[in-house]
């Protein structure tokens, strides 16, 4: 008989490309996996990884086994849930994903509140991009997403996963010190020509974003530097070497050399839940979605910056 933690192994190996990034989804060593899948394969008599360069790639054989754990996990999901919501409170595991500042500016709060009220509910965090989160709820690697979309780019939501809003973030363009647009109360997208742009790496949301918005506007964006992590970006418009856009949530407070200048019409970003429409019924997700919108509020006051005064840093 299989074994389905064997099969969740092999399962989160086809989702994260990698053993060691399933091995971190799962919260186990790579070894622990490689052990699981090398049992796997004794077990089935079937090479199921083949190494393809430094990293493996899954057999054909592989595949087929994953479509039978597909199914598996998504029966034992259904029986979760309803035990679950036949004893009515939140309780078992609950993994959820987030994008970097959702983790660093929502989440703790959040986590720390369920954990408060929920003792019988293990909810465990883990910081995902959110290009790719919305798959890995998609394809049942994690029951819970935080992800967010932009006012021209409006989030996919695919077959099977269901989302509710939590809130809006708002965004601001940051300047050095002594910048032509430091003081401003108010800047226009159509002011922005000539700028010397820092933001994340093409392919992220935020870049996308910024490239469609200064096109629409006229303006070809020269980004000069790129970084993942938004503390980097605004370590760079401190040291003077360009302009960036910044949303509040998890920002912090500015470092000195930094000027904050709304743009007019302001930047808008959606945050979301998203989970599996077969775990709609569980009341782990629904009062995990209650609470990240009863905690948004709060939030948002907080990142509100103190408006500053015209001319002033």
């Amino acid at each position: 008989m299989l074994d389905l933690q064997r099969l969740r192994a092999l399962h989160a190996v086809s989702v994260h490309g990698t053993v060691g990034a399933a091995a971190a989804a799962l919260g186990f060593t790579p070894s622990a996996v490689s052990q699981q899948i090398g049992k796997l394969e004794r077990e089935t008599r079937t090479v199921l990884l083949e190494r393809e360069g430094r990293g493996v790639r899954l057999t054909d054989e592989a595949w087929q086994l994953v479509d039978a754990a597909v199914e598996l996990l998504a029966i034992v999901e259904r029986a979760e849930t309803r035990l679950e919501e036949r004893r009515g409170v939140p309780s078992g595991r609950l993994t959820v994903a987030a994008f970097a500042s959702a983790a660093r500016g929502l989440l703790p709060s959040v986590l720390a509140d369920l954990a408060a009220r929920h003792p019988a509910l293990d909810a465990r965090l883990t910081e995902v991009d959110p290009h790719l989160s919305v798959d890995l709820v998609a394809k049942g690697a994690v029951d819970l997403v935080v992800a967010h979309d932009w006012d021209i780019a409006p989030l996919p939501a695919p077959a099977g996963v269901e989302q509710a809003p939590i809130g809006e973030d708002l965004c601001d363009l940051l300047v050095p010190e002594g910048h032509r647009l430091a003081g401003r109360t108010a800047v226009r997208r159509a002011e922005l020509g000539g700028e010397r742009w820092i933001c994340q790496p093409p392919g992220r949301v935020c870049h996308d974003w910024l490239l469609r918005t200064l096109r629409g506007a006229g303006h070809e964006p020269d980004i000069v530097h790129q970084a993942d992590e938004n503390p980097t970006l605004v370590a760079l418009v401190a040291a003077g070497l360009g302009v960036a856009l910044i949303p509040r949530l998890g920002r912090g407070p500015l470092p000195p050399g930094v000027v904050e200048v709304p743009l007019d019409p302001m930047p808008v970003r959606r945050l979301y839940a998203l989970w599996r429409t077969g775990a709609a019924r569980r009341p782990a997700i629904t009062e995990t979605v209650r609470t990240l919108r009863a905690h948004w509020p709060a939030v948002a006051t907080r990142v509100t910056p103190v408006p500053r005064a015209v001319g002033s840093a």
